[in-house]
């Protein structure tokens, strides 16, 4: 490839992945392009995100039409120097192919879903990258570990990076052996075990958020360190009212707009991405599930985990979208302002509760940063 030649290409944000629909370009040809600038927005199966710039340069060639559908990458356009002439530019693009993508090929591949027993109870989970440095996400209360598919990799090219479906979730079994966070805290321990791993750097998303803190007192030994994002069990409030909506709702158009309270874009949530997860609230054994985490863990007052995580002397990031409405960003704020010198915090705006996707990019930059 030519050195000075940048390809974009379609991503591939999780392993079923297998194609994504151009929305719109967010630059046009000519300009700068800066690392990190939003250059195209591409909508997926899950949902619509924004290619970020991995190098800088001047956006050269716009190859994708909008609304057209495209394989995992395929090349949508080309940044370059100004000083590459356009003929290089032409030679380049009729001469790039779809790279092989096949199950041998470990770059092309995607995280893999793995199956394991954990107390008897199917789990399923990711495991990327090979560094002895082991990073677990949990994901929060309905979600799976689809709701990492835009950091995975990108924490993966420095750490290990496991994350599971929690029991009742995604694609592990629909029971909970014990409906708790300090239940849920043990099996994660225990998924630890199973896979061989003695401990790690614990990253957890608002309801998982709330089960890494309870990690410490449960299973100190498997706590490196914790990534707390829009967490749970920082203080009592929560929005109930989400809650109870998540829960009830079975229809797509009743959905909608309790999925929309998650994002601080709501045009986010796609049509792919509701029908997703009623498909998941119609399987056996969802509806009980859940209704028993909303009674027994998130029921509009939250039980305060915080205080031993904090006082255990791990270090901690703490990290917030601005516009979250599930969970209030002021408790992020209050542990800014505390002075603990082993908790570090940072908010985003044009974010809400689901920041790891929303602000991918920055989300993962901060995480590595922490982990280093």
């Amino acid at each position: 490839m030519e050195k000075n030649i940048i390809p974009i290409l379609m991503p591939k944000w999780g392993l079923t992945m297998e194609e994504g629909q151009v929305n719109e370009w967010l630059v046009k040809e000519g300009e700068e392009i800066s690392v990190g600038d939003e250059i195209i927005e591409v909508e997926t199966d899950k949902i619509t995100g924004a290619v970020e710039a991995v190098d800088a340069g001047v956006l050269r060639r716009c190859i994708a039409e909008n609304e057209n559908i495209y394989p995992v990458k395929s090349l949508l356009g080309v940044l370059a120097d100004s000083s590459v002439l356009d003929a290089d530019i032409e030679t380049f693009i009729k001469a790039y192919e779809i790279p092989y993508s096949g199950e041998e090929d470990a770059e092309g591949s995607g995280p893999q879903y793995l199956y394991t027993e954990v107390d008897g109870l199917r789990t399923r989970y990711a495991d990327r990258g090979s560094d002895d440095s082991v990073v677990l996400l949990l994901h929060g209360f309905g979600g799976d570990l689809d709701n990492w598919l835009f950091n995975l990799d990108a924490l993966a090219d420095k750490h290990r990076v496991l994350a599971l479906d929690l029991p009742g979730h995604g694609e592990s079994g629909k029971t909970i052996p014990e409906p708790s966070i300090s239940g849920l805290a043990k099996f994660v321990g225990k998924f630890l075990e199973v896979v061989g791993v003695p401990s790690a750097h614990i990253v957890g998303h608002s309801m998982g958020g709330g089960i890494a803190m309870q990690m410490v007192t449960e299973c100190p030994e498997s706590v490196k360190s914790l990534g707390l994002i829009c967490s749970s069990g920082l203080g009592p409030e929560i929005n109930s009212d989400y809650l109870q909506g998540f829960v009830e709702t079975q229809s797509r158009r009743e959905l909608k707009p309790v999925l929309q309270q998650l994002f601080a874009d709501e045009s986010l949530v796609n049509r792919q991405l509701v029908e997703g997860v009623l498909k998941y609230k119609r399987l056996d054994g969802v509806d009980a599930v859940l209704r028993t985490l909303s009674a027994t863990l998130l029921s509009g007052t939250q039980t305060i985990l915080s205080d031993k995580a904090i006082d255990s002397g791990k270090a901690i990031l703490v990290i917030w979208g601005e516009q979250d409405s599930i969970i209030p960003v002021a408790y992020a704020q209050k542990l800014a302002d505390s002075g603990n010198s082993s908790v570090e915090v940072e908010t985003f705006d044009s974010a809400g509760h689901m920041v790891q996707m929303e602000r991918a990019n920055d989300v993962n930059r901060r995480l590595l940063e922490f982990l280093c």
